[in-house]
């Protein structure tokens, strides 16, 4: 077994450092980090029913989180010491002085490019800004404006986007992105878009912030059953895509470092880790890592994936995929922990 993913576990495996050096984590993005703010917009990519949630804190409680249970971004906050969960800033359950150590403005089904977010009418990008420069001025409301303005310099800024942009959009027929560009065109249009929104953070305040990387988008289970050639093998076009724009990104890491004074912009390797985890399954624990947990595990989520469909798995934990997209609990655990034991930890 080669001496990297020897590493690769052992880290993984290790329980979360002790972190207390931000006094917030704020969250933008898509479905991988939306802890429940589409539950507040007319849209049909929900996740509020049975049985998301089914495992969440323990008990069932679907949150509109697109799991069994917690998101990477909850383990976040849980492992710098801000709270088991990350609550979403539509949710009128919570309030601002929730939101003053932990608030996220994501939204499932969203994406970098504009023209994503319209594919199922979901918050676009520039709306979760929107939202955050309201969260701020609620903040000087709540801490005064000295305390507050110290909290959004020193929080963690978690960004977890641009999947949707490929699958939803770029690789749908009912777009026209792929007659606009070609697939190289498009992904230096996004990496455009992520400079964009990393300068216009920046110039609200943000400091400290984690860019997830793209994970081996095909391989999830939905890409896998759309690779007619070659059924259920992960699609190695789509992940040399997001290698690609890894790639990209962290070149963007260095021009925007070189130009804006005091940003520490980092990238969370998701990919290569996610990789390992699949290829290698056993390791974990893992019993099915091609289909999902939910309905028959190939092209379900959101409605598709209901409290009636007889097919669902009884343990989630013997799963890669709680859905036909999104990780289960364990797995999004599982990636934080490795994240937060190594790239986060610089933020301690």
């Amino acid at each position: 077994m080669p001496l990297l993913f020897l590493l690769l576990l052992c880290l993984s495996s290790l329980p979360f450092l002790s972190l207390a050096a931000v006094p917030a984590i704020i969250v933008f993005g898509d479905s991988t980090v939306d802890t429940g703010n589409n539950n507040a917009i007319p849209t049909l990519l929900k996740s509020n029913f049975m049985p998301y949630g089914r495992d969440f804190l323990g008990k069932p409680y679907p949150t509109g989180r697109f799991s069994n249970g917690r998101l990477a971004s909850d383990f976040y906050a849980e492992a710098f010491g801000l709270g088991p969960i990350v609550p979403a800033y539509l949710d009128p359950a919570f309030t601002i002085n929730d939101f003053a150590s932990a608030v996220c403005f994501a939204s499932a089904g969203t994406g970098l490019d504009n023209a994503t977010s319209d594919v199922l009418s979901v918050i676009p990008l520039w709306k979760e800004v929107e939202y955050f420069k309201e969260y701020q001025e609620r903040l000087k409301a709540y801490l005064g404006e000295e305390k507050a303005k110290w909290t959004v310099n020193e929080a963690l800024y978690i960004i977890s986007i641009g999947t949707n942009d490929f699958v939803e959009n770029y690789y749908s027929y009912t777009t026209t992105r792929f007659k606009e560009f070609t697939v190289d065109e498009y992904k230096d249009f996004l990496i455009s878009l992520t400079g964009n929104f990393i300068q216009e953070l920046y110039s609200l305040g943000a400091r400290k912030i984690g860019f997830t990387g793209l994970c081996p988008i095909g391989c999830v289970p939905l890409e896998r059953s759309s690779n007619f050639f070659r059924w259920g093998e992960c699609m190695e076009e789509r992940n040399k895509v997001a290698r690609d724009f890894n790639s990209k990104f962290q070149e963007l890491i260095g021009v925007l470092s070189a130009s804006l004074p005091g940003l520490r912009l980092v990238y969370l390797p998701v990919y290569d880790f996610f990789l390992q985890l699949v290829q290698n399954p056993s390791l974990y624990g893992y019993e099915d890592v091609e289909h999902g947990c939910c309905a028959t595990g190939f092209f379900e989520l959101g409605y598709l994936c209901d409290q009636w469909n007889p097919f669902t798995c009884i343990d989630a934990d013997k799963f890669v995929f709680w859905d036909a997209v999104h990780p289960t609990e364990k797995t999004s655990r599982i990636v934080a922990n490795y994240l937060v034991n190594t790239t986060l930890s610089q933020f301690m």
